[in-house]
C-alpha cells in the first residue's frame, strides 16, 4: 500500500477541526460565523467545509444562520435537561462495561491522561483541560466493546462541550469538574459499579455547573 492510499481524505480532515472546535469551545455557542471565516480558519476548500458543515448540522452541533453563516447553537435549560438525561444513563453504562475489559497497561494510560487534567487545572488552562478531560473519559468508553454507545456519547458530548467551555472560563480552574481519582481508585479495585458510580458523579459535577450558569444568565 502506497502514502497515497492511507492519506486520509481531505474532507473527514475537514470534518475532523471543524468538530474539534466545536467541541472544545472555540466556537462560542450563538456566535455566527460565516463559511468563508471557516475557509480561513481551517485552510480548507469551499467544498470540504460545506460538507463538514453540513455532517455536523445533521448531528446538531451547527444551525444555519443565513446569508452564509452558521452558528452553535445555545444550550436551553430544556436542552440541557435531555442532554443530562441521556448523559447520565449513556456514560456510566459505558464505564460499567468498559470495566470488564481493563487492563494494567489502560489503567496507566488513564492515570497519566489524568495527570494532563489535574496539570492544566493547576494552570487554570480550560483549553487543556477540555482536550484532557475528554482524553480521559473517551480512552475509557472505547474499552466498553459497546460502538453504538460511544458513538451516542460523542454526540452528546459535541453539544455539551461549547457550553461547558463557557462555563469552566466563568468559574476558573478550581470549579473545573473532576472526579477520575474516585474512578481510577474503582478501576484498581476492580469495582465496576463504583467505576459507574464516579463516572456519573463527574458528569453531574459539569451539569450542575452548566445549570447555575444558566440561572445566573451567563450561558
Amino acid at each position: 500500500m502506497d502514502d497515497d492510499t492511507r492519506k486520509i481524505p481531505s474532507h473527514e480532515v475537514t470534518y475532523g477541526r471543524l468538530r474539534d472546535m466545536i467541541l472544545f469551545g472555540h466556537l462560542l455557542p450563538g456566535q455566527p460565523v460565516t463559511i468563508q471565516g471557516l475557509i480561513r480558519d481551517l485552510d480548507a476548500g469551499m467544498t470540504p467545509v460545506r460538507e463538514a458543515i453540513r455532517r455536523l448540522t445533521a448531528e446538531g452541533a451547527l444551525m444555519p444562520q443565513g446569508n452564509r453563516r452558521v452558528a452553535v447553537p445555545q444550550l436551553t435549560p430544556a436542552l440541557l435537561d435531555q442532554l443530562a438525561f441521556v448523559r447520565l444513563t449513556v456514560e456510566p453504562k459505558l464505564a460499567e462495561l468498559a470495566g470488564a475489559h481493563l487492563t494494567p497497561a489502560l489503567i496507566d494510560r488513564l492515570e497519566a491522561i489524568d495527570d494532563h487534567v489535574d496539570r492544566a487545572i493547576r494552570a487554570g488552562s480550560v483549553s487543556e483541560y477540555l482536550g484532557s478531560n475528554h482524553a480521559f473519559h473517551f480512552a475509557l468508553y472505547e474499552a466498553s466493546d459497546a460502538p453504538i454507545l460511544v458513538d451516542i456519547a460523542r454526540g452528546l458530548w459535541l453539544r455539551f462541550g461549547p457550553s461547558l467551555r463557557v462555563v469552566c472560563a466563568r468559574y476558573g480552574a478550581a470549579a473545573l469538574p473532576d472526579r477520575h481519582e474516585e474512578a481510577l481508585a474503582a478501576m484498581r479495585a476492580g469495582d465496576r459499579a463504583a467505576l459507574a458510580r464516579a463516572i456519573e458523579n463527574d458528569i453531574q459535577q459539569g451539569i450542575d455547573q452548566i445549570r447555575q450558569a444558566q440561572a445566573e444568565g451567563g450561558v
